[in-house]
């Protein structure tokens, strides 16, 4: 599979912290296909199933795109509520772990639902953080079914640490490996797994490439893993930012081209909320980076 150089993530239009509306969701879809996005990414995690909704819509008719969900977090039905997971929706479900080869199954089932389709390109485990041995002896197996029975065309792992991805590459035939924030430019920890995805074929889809928002502009702050940023790592950001400027580059630009220089990396992932913020994402995507500015930020790490 060729996986296109820049991706959607949908986290957002699942009103990822704060309510987007459905025009709203849509014109961001809108504005990634015109900027030339064809990697789309999603997960009945995202607002409990309202993402993928969207998605699947938005995308309805289209074709020559990538599509990944993801599975691990069942959603059961419940008493209407607000969610506690950091998604501003109100609805009759809620997320239950489950990587048995049952739930694996029945989680893409429902997720083809929600997509509007028969299948898709990518299927991730989504965080099998404290589910490690049962991920590796069911829900990869039961993926790596799907993918024989051509229900999905990759296999592969989600998660925002790189310690277990990086067992899994080793113990199964993954193809691809989606890593959120720990190979930006502020933590560089996951460099051993993208050379261990090198070095096995395996694709890396780059994602959290801002850190949840202290990359995310010219001016540093906010918040470093959803968690508000400490007074070092402000520090570190701003030393960045203005080796940044001396290059004529913005901050932001740099977060997401850093990624794309490993070879293991395919895709950088890029979640937006609205149609503005994909152009600016797409248009600074577009701008070139200086070498000479890896070579002063080498020294900075």
């Amino acid at each position: 599979m060729k996986f296109p150089d820049l991706g959607f993530g949908g986290a957002p239009i699942g009103n990822l912290f704060a309510a987007v509306s459905d025009e709203q969701a849509r014109a961001s879809v809108d504005a990634a296909w015109e900027a030339g996005v064809r990697l789309f990414d999603t997960a009945p995690h995202y607002g409990l199933g309202l993402s993928e909704r969207r998605l699947g819509a938005a995308l309805a008719g289209r074709e020559g795109y990538v599509l990944s969900t993801k599975v691990g977090r069942r959603l059961v039905p419940a008493p209407p509520g607000p969610d506690d997971e950091g998604f501003d929706v109100v609805a009759a479900e809620r997320r239950v772990w489950d990587f048995s080869r049952d739930g694996v199954r029945r989680s893409l089932e429902e997720s083809l639902v929600r997509l509007g389709l028969d299948s898709v390109d990518v299927a991730l485990i989504h965080d099998p953080d404290d589910h490690v041995d049962q991920a590796l002896s069911e829900a990869y197996p039961a993926l790596a079914e799907l993918r024989a029975e051509g229900v999905v065309k990759a296999v592969g792992l989600g998660m925002n640490q790189w310690q277990v991805p990086a067992r899994f590459v080793a113990e199964t035939d993954l193809d691809v490996v989606m890593l959120a924030g720990r190979y930006t430019l502020l933590d560089r920890s996951g460099l051993p797994l993208l050379d261990a995805c090198a070095a096995r074929g395996v694709k890396v889809l780059a994602a959290g490439v801002f850190n949840s928002g202290l990359l995310a502009t010219d001016e540093p702050g906010a918040t470093f893993d959803y968690r508000p940023a400490s007074a070092v790592l402000l520090e570190r950001a701003r030393a960045i930012a203005a080796a940044c400027r001396r290059h004529g580059v913005t901050l932001p630009q740099a977060a997401m081209a850093f990624p794309a220089r490993h070879a293991a990396v395919a895709t950088v992932v890029l979640g937006a909320r609205s149609a503005d913020e994909v152009r600016r994402n797409a248009e600074l995507w577009a701008r070139p980076v200086p070498e000479e500015l890896w070579a002063e930020l080498d020294e900075l790490v």
